[in-house]
């Protein structure tokens, strides 16, 4: 129990020396300010080259969003996230032990070349996400807590990164043993991580991204539109690609009858859904949900 409780607090105090550095040290290897800087030129371009013209440049709930980015990138892993993280790397491995296994690694990939890793990496984690954002769509409990994402009345790139707290936690877990059986030891993990948050500013953002032949390849604010469309035909929505549009090809789960520009967004009964950020958070754990 001592391990636990010691790893916990190494986890608060070393998150927080990692953020500090973050802000106060700016470098190629800094997330914070690879946040805002990419941030500010899909502003930037939405100004400039707006595919909604009559969407004011301080979008509906553009603050709002803006606080979401900053929480969810860095303020829940330092109130608690990073420590809930690391404790359940602990419990897992030495659940492990138990039976002899000190390592699961199925396929090592650290004898690949650099640029094989990272596109393998890109790869095998677009495709995890892909079906946990579906399984977010079709688990009614999962659901209740995407709303907060679909609550989204005005598209702009900020809109990327609002979602409830409790995604995270649902996405990494899925995400770690798979990715951990495959052995990734990839120090530059960042241009991965970098690629796709701009692909995901863009999805969301308020400009029109013609990829040619291309979007069979990767999403686009045009497809990504008709993911957040109050109306759609099929039950569980459609378009669930974050940063590949191919897997929605593959699978069957298209929707792009249009442009969609000034298609409403939502979903059923979202008039209704909290506005306030306190109430978005505490919402799927209330009685009371929209239908």
């Amino acid at each position: 129990m001592n391990t636990y409780l010691t790893l916990a607090t190494e986890s608060f105090t070393g998150y927080w020396n990692y953020l500090v550095s973050e802000v106060l040290h700016p470098s190629f290897h800094n997330y914070f300010y690879w946040l805002i800087a990419l941030s500010l030129f899909c502003w930037l371009l939405e100004i400039i080259f707006p595919w909604r013209k009559n969407q004011s440049i301080i979008r509906k709930d553009f603050f709002l969003d803006g606080f979401y980015m900053f929480f969810n990138f860095f303020l829940f892993s330092l109130i608690g996230y990073n420590a809930l993280s690391n404790i359940g790397v602990k419990l897992f491995s030495d659940f492990l032990s138990l039976f002899g296994v000190s390592n699961f690694v199925a396929i090592s990939v650290q004898t690949f070349p650099l640029w094989a890793q990272l596109l393998l990496l890109l790869v095998v984690k677009d495709f995890i996400d892909w079906n946990v954002h579906r399984l977010l769509h079709r688990v009614p409990q999962l659901w209740e807590f995407h709303k907060v994402h679909h609550s989204v009345e005005e598209m702009g790139f900020a809109a990327h990164l609002r979602f409830h707290w409790m995604e995270t936690i649902v996405y990494r877990s899925i995400e770690y043993i798979p990715l951990a059986m495959i052995g990734f030891g990839i120090n530059d993990f960042i241009m991965v991580h970098i690629f796709t948050l701009a692909i995901g500013h863009l999805n969301h953002s308020n400009l029109k991204i013609s990829w040619g032949p291309l979007k069979y390849l990767f999403n686009s604010p045009q497809m990504h539109i008709w993911h957040h469309a109050k109306v759609l035909p099929q039950q569980y929505g459609a378009n669930f690609g974050l940063t590949f549009s191919v897997w929605d090809y593959i699978f069957g789960t298209v929707h792009w009858p249009g442009s969609g520009r000034d298609e409403v967004l939502g979903f059923e009964r979202s008039e209704i859904f909290p506005k306030e950020l306190i109430k978005q958070m505490i919402f799927p754990f209330t009685k009371q949900k929209s239908q």
